[in-house]
């Protein structure tokens, strides 16, 4: 054997009497350490000397995808244009919020991620990262269907009329806007309650009355609110919610 030792997935399969595809499912869940660390790669090269442990409750069971609820921040790019640093960068344990009934952080979470609800590189608020084909049919596929809701900081004065005509009667690339629920919060902030709203759509129909748009926040996709979520951090969706 050379001093570089074998694949951690053969020492594993040998460990564990197991198949080597089964050795490589149970390191890439998470449930195999290598001198007290844990390891995901099953191609790391091991040593006779280093101890490998299968960890209690490691599972060669395929891995479910997982759905990714990130606060971006202002600044950065979620789909829309080419300015900003990705928000995919905010994607990383130190980022992830605990919570309960959340899956442990894998490194193969971030990967194959399909962005299901694209937001402007200058707007903030909750954006939804998934590998589960089923979220990113809803959200996407059928995306129509889903309501997102969203606070609008403004400055200007809306022109008589206006609040009426930002419910229903304006225009977007030249095809009527669907009707949706607009209301002042506060002096300067509108909420905006819409399905199928597209990027750039809120600035125009806000230039439209006469107002101007300096802040956007996103703060709910379907039923799924971005609650407490602090701006650049994440969490994953949880078996037991739903859009």
């Amino acid at each position: 054997m050379s001093d570089e030792g074998i694949r951690l997935a053969k020492r594993v399969a040998e460990l564990a009497s197991c198949s080597r595809a089964e050795a490589e499912r149970y390191i890439a869940n998470g449930g195999v350490s290598v001198d007290g660390a844990v390891v995901e790669d099953p191609a790391t090269r091991v040593t006779p000397a280093q101890a490998v442990v299968l960890l209690p409750g490691a599972s060669s069971q395929e891995a479910p995808p997982v759905t990714i609820l990130l606060h971006k921040p202002s600044g950065m790019n979620a789909g829309v244009g080419v300015r900003g640093a990705h928000a995919l960068e905010c994607l990383n344990a130190a980022t992830l919020v605990a919570g309960h009934g959340q899956p442990r952080f894998l490194k193969r979470h971030l990967a194959r991620l399909t962005l299901c609800t694209p937001l402007e590189t200058d707007a903030s608020g909750l954006v939804i990262y998934s590998q589960d084909f089923r979220v990113v049919r809803k959200l996407l596929d059928d995306g129509e269907r889903v309501e997102h809701e969203y606070v609008v900081d403004v400055s200007g004065g809306i022109q008589e009329g206006g609040l009426a005509l930002l419910n229903h009667g304006l225009s977007f690339n030249g095809k009527p806007v669907n009707p949706m629920k607009v209301s002042w919060q506060s002096e300067g902030r509108l909420r905006f309650a819409a399905k199928g709203v597209r990027p750039g759509q809120i600035e125009h129909m806000c230039a439209a009355v006469g107002l101007t748009v300096t802040d956007i926040k996103r703060l709910r996709v379907g039923r799924m609110s971005m609650g407490g979520l602090p701006v650049g951090q994440w969490r994953y969706l949880t078996d037991y919610e739903r859009f």
